[in-house]
């Protein structure tokens, strides 16, 4: 697992989406950020309430010149279930991340235990939850990584932090 640093460039990213393109970190040019949010996938019942949370408040983000992408290393089929199932209808959702690529961001990756308190089975690897605050120029900004599906940060908190972060120019954190 790499542990990415404040201030330094992060992993290329690229995955398919439920749009029907390839969507890559490199050509995304946000005023301010790029918001990553890495989820466990379809079978997750804290994801379930997390990601739709997200969905409510992307255009709040977006106005604040941050962009969204919300990903999992479920397959399409999952991906689009999810969107289904959970009513998601604004945000951009990408599927199919390899495993070595959430390494890559230094996310934890468990195992299938069977199913989930919802009934839904576990995919055999992936992914704990991550969100990532990108600048412009693929440096990292923000990372929060879990290596359990609760206590994830809030999204209206971040939302809320955007504008004292923005307006005061406030610098990457962590960094020494």
């Amino acid at each position: 697992m790499n542990k990415l640093m404040p201030r330094q460039p992060v992993p290329d990213l690229i995955v398919k989406t439920l749009a029907g393109s390839t969507w890559n970190l490199q050509d995304v040019s946000p005023e301010h950020f790029t918001m990553i949010v890495f989820y466990r996938g379809y079978h997750c019942p804290v994801c379930r309430t997390y990601v739709p949370e997200l969905d409510r408040l992307v255009e709040e983000f977006s106005k604040k010149g941050v962009e969204t992408m919300v990903l999992s290393s479920d397959t399409e089929e999952r991906a689009e279930q999810t969107r289904k199932d959970w009513k998601l209808e604004r945000l951009n959702l990408g599927y199919g991340v390899e495993i070595e690529a959430a390494r890559q961001w230094g996310l934890y990756v468990s195992s299938s235990r069977g199913k989930t308190s919802i009934g839904v089975e576990e995919p055999g690897l992936f992914s704990e939850p991550g969100v990532f605050l990108v600048r412009p120029d693929n440096t990292l900004y923000w990372a929060a990584v879990q290596s359990m599906p609760f206590a994830r940060p809030h999204f209206k908190e971040m939302l809320a932090a955007m504008d004292f972060i923005i307006k005061n120019d406030y610098p990457a954190r962590g960094e020494a």
